[in-house]
């Protein structure tokens, strides 16, 4: 009897290790298969490593806008943004990183780094200050560290609906640095990027629909589906991983300069709406509470103008991304960056 059973789970293992291994080799075949995302800007080399960069717009005298995307959001969302401005200043968006179409790197992603890696960028692509810097979500305690650390540069931010230093302390859903959340966010991300460099994401996506949906309400067919191309792979994974396991340090980084002087400023976020009955008892039953979340990530944005005496917030209906991802939207903010540029030339 002991054989038997024996017998028996050897040949499930066998079977189990054999579809793995299919599994293994057909997401590598996939992958090798694949066409490779082509990106559509330029790779720039800084050093170790290579960043996408699209620029947009002729170079003139005017300030040059720089666009910093929030946790994993690449060049591609920022579409409407670039599309409402080229025609009247120069408009440079990039992929940190391991994001989009950039190489991944070792390097840290704390945000000192990612500040200075940016800064070798613009100046390796021939794009010179003076900057207006633009960032959304995570963006913006990058952009802040940036404008810290070249404040001569630096004429003008745009804040899309960021993160707040005090983000993590004040909302008790976000989890704490040291939770077991926190650290299975990252090992979760770092697993699915093994998953991507086998190819097995890829094949899972095609199958089944895709595991990270980006795509983004507002932006043309085209733009969605180009920013699937990158989603699968393990560098962009990675990437979001190495974003995550920073991102409390990040926060208390960019926290530490609350005075920008009279630097212009512009804070945009989306205006608070009616949370639909069904989804507040869903959440409400996992210990969140939507409404009490909404009105303090409210009360964090309005904060955020008093970073400068030359300050202004600008509400929009919409959501966390689609306040620049629906082209009404993307009108709206384009228009406050060109009063800004207005405003500059006086």
């Amino acid at each position: 009897m002991i054989r038997i059973i024996l017998k028996i789970l050897k040949w499930i293992g066998l079977s189990i290790a054999s579809l793995l291994l299919l599994i293994i080799l057909a997401g590598l075949g996939f992958r090798l298969f694949s066409a490779k995302p082509q990106p559509p800007g330029e790779l720039v080399d800084i050093g170790e490593f290579k960043l996408h960069i699209n620029s947009t717009g002729e170079k003139n005298n005017k300030p040059t806008l720089v666009i910093e995307g929030g946790g994993g959001m690449a060049t591609e969302y920022f579409y409407w943004l670039s599309e409402g401005l080229k025609d009247s200043m120069r408009v440079v968006r990039y992929d940190r990183a391991g994001i989009g179409y950039s190489d991944a790197s070792n390097t840290s992603r704390d945000p000192e780094t990612i500040a200075r890696e940016l800064h070798t960028l613009l100046e390796k692509a021939g794009e010179l200050p003076p900057y207006i810097v633009v960032g959304h979500s995570l963006g913006g305690p990058y952009i802040r560290v940036f404008t810290e650390l070249y404040p001569n540069e630096v004429v003008g931010m745009f804040l899309l609906d960021t993160t707040h230093p005090e983000r993590v302390a004040r909302i008790p859903s976000i989890p704490k640095k040291s939770s077991l959340k926190a650290r299975s966010m990252v090992w979760l991300y770092n697993f699915q990027g093994v998953l991507g460099d086998l190819g097995i994401m890829m094949i899972y996506d095609k199958l089944t629909g895709p595991i990270l949906n980006r795509e983004m309400e507002g932006l043309p067919d085209e733009i969605n589906n180009r920013t699937k191309d990158f989603l699968s792979f393990g560098k962009y994974l990675r990437a979001m991983g190495k974003e995550i396991e920073q991102y409390h340090t990040t926060l208390e980084r960019a926290g530490k300069k609350n005075d920008f002087g009279s630097l212009p400023l512009r804070v945009v976020t989306d205006a608070i709406g009616e949370i639909p009955e069904e989804v507040y008892k869903e959440y409400l039953e996992r210990g969140i509470d939507l409404r009490k979340t909404q009105i303090e990530s409210m009360k964090m944005q309005e904060e955020l103008i008093d970073l400068s005496t030359n300050s202004k917030l600008t509400l929009i209906e919409g959501n966390h991304t689609s306040i620049f991802t629906k082209k009404e939207n993307a009108d709206i903010i384009c228009n406050e960056i060109l009063r800004l540029l207005e405003e500059l030339k006086d």
